[in-house]
């Protein structure tokens, strides 16, 4: 029997995950993959299944092998006649935006040609390919002593967290979600994926139970603002209205005593919810991480923040602010969930907070 009648037909990894074929039409391999053979196209599947466990780096290698895939193939290139000069070429339109107009950093660059080695590496390991053509093709050096996402100041925050409506169960939500970001440097997909039973109360302390990538978990106390506002969102959360019996204009209820209502919430339930539309009603689906950012770009907005704050910002201003208050680096490094401190110094940006009376230091004597 031929090999190909013992192969299974590949199959399009999930649109959930793998958001770059969600426009893509069938079928929904490259050409290039398809006109080697089913082998390759198995193997070209496996590799964004198999070895790639984090949808989001699976998610930017996908979107990186499509793009110089379907280069490829428009220039009439079989996978096998792929060569390392073709790579060059391709590094080339990259960085100079010739290739559709898009000029990549060179972080992205480097992920690009990362995923690219990766794929070739894998389809050479599965006797696919006789060679790795883009082993030898090198980006340029790239060294960042600073991150990049913009932190809020003190000041800011605070007006951030006074802006917030407490008399709606959005505002409450929205609110303990961003105070879990910025108190426990938590990253977004952490924050999200919070469950009722996250929350622990132990006696007079409180923890949070984050689970951070990498399979790491951990218990941060809760600093006695972020337990403030977890305790008034969850006290409220716990005596809402199911959305669907609730009428929507109907008012936020009033919190009862915290105990009870963390007892009538089901454990496993999401902590932080959608809301239905533009109602105070929450289904009892978890946010996701686009939630989140839509949600932290309309707040900072109509707190008059101006700039372009994401989510990863809760993380710098968290970080900053706690250095600046003579925390260590260790227990940063810590809390952030970093293997290495030098990551953590890259959301550091004490050096950015530069005052008007500061520049004004610059004298020529003219003045």
């Amino acid at each position: 029997m031929p090999e190909t009648d013992n192969l299974p037909v590949p199959i399009a990894p999930p649109p959930s995950q793998l958001s770059a074929l969600s426009s893509r039409p069938a079928p929904l391999l490259p050409h290039i993959i398809l006109d080697a053979g089913p082998r390759a196209a198995r193997h070209f599947v496996e590799f964004f299944a198999v070895p790639i466990s984090n949808p989001h780096t699976r998610t930017a290698y996908l979107h990186a092998a499509l793009l110089f895939l379907d280069w490829c193939a428009a220039r009439g290139l079989r996978l096998e006649e792929v060569a390392p000069i073709h790579l060059a070429m391709y590094r080339e339109l990259l960085s100079h935006g010739s290739l559709d107009g898009k000029r990549r950093s060179l972080p992205t660059m480097k992920q690009h040609f990362s995923a690219l080695r990766m794929l070739f590496g894998w389809l050479v390991e599965k006797g696919v390919l006789a060679a790795n053509p883009a082993r030898e093709v090198k980006t340029e050096k790239f060294h960042r002593g600073e991150g990049k996402t913009p932190a809020l100041s003190v000041e800011e925050m605070h007006r951030l967290l006074r802006s917030f409506r407490t008399d709606t169960l959005v505002g409450l939500r929205d609110r303990a979600l961003i105070a879990v970001m910025a108190y426990t440097f938590a990253r977004v997909e952490a924050a999200v994926n919070l469950r009722v039973k996250d929350y622990i109360r132990n006696g007079r302390r409180s923890f949070v139970r984050l689970r951070e990538k990498g399979g790491k978990e951990k218990e941060i106390p809760c600093h006695h603002m972020l337990e403030q506002f977890l305790d008034e969102y969850i006290a409220v959360l716990g005596h809402a209205p199911s959305p669907l019996t609730a009428h929507p204009s109907a008012q936020t209820p009033q919190p009862s005593p915290l105990s009870s209502q963390l007892s009538a919430l089901s454990p496993d339930s999401p902590l932080f919810r959608t809301a239905i539309g533009r109602t105070d009603l929450l289904t009892d689906r978890p946010m996701r991480r686009t939630d989140a950012w839509a949600m932290v770009r309309r707040r900072c907005r109509d707190a008059g923040l101006i700039g372009a704050y994401s989510c990863h910002s809760f993380r710098a201003t968290g970080i900053t602010t706690f250095l600046e208050n003579q925390g260590s680096l260790e227990t940063a490094q810590y809390l952030a969930g970093h293997a290495d401190s030098r990551t953590t110094k890259l959301y550091d940006r004490r050096s950015q907070r530069i005052t008007r009376e500061d520049v004004e230091r610059i004298r020529f004597g003219a003045e």
